[in-house]
């Protein structure tokens, strides 16, 4: 009963169990833009950074808060920290 609320709350009893799986289903693009998501970059910011258009940038953020099923940059930018995603070194 426990695990099935926090399923349908999206939050993991273990941490990195389920969420390793869907960060191996992000592009090496989409884990750029993630590190620059949980730097506290906006799509702007992300966009300049990537030699990208804005609305790339906020395509990218669309697709990985989808495919983590976050429901906001904060969250999506939670996981990456969680997962140790946010501590590698990006190009930026």
């Amino acid at each position: 009963m426990l695990d099935d609320l926090a399923r349908r709350a999206r939050i993991g009893t273990a941490p990195g169990v389920r969420d390793g799986a869907v960060l191996a289903s992000l592009t090496s693009r989409e884990r750029e833009v993630l590190r620059l998501i949980a730097a506290g970059r906006s799509n702007r910011e992300i966009a300049s950074v990537l030699f990208i258009a804005p609305k790339t940038a906020s395509v990218h953020v669309s697709n990985i808060l989808a495919k983590l099923g976050a429901a906001s940059r904060t969250e999506a930018a939670a996981i990456a920290h969680r997962e140790g995603l946010a501590a590698e070194p990006s190009r930026s």
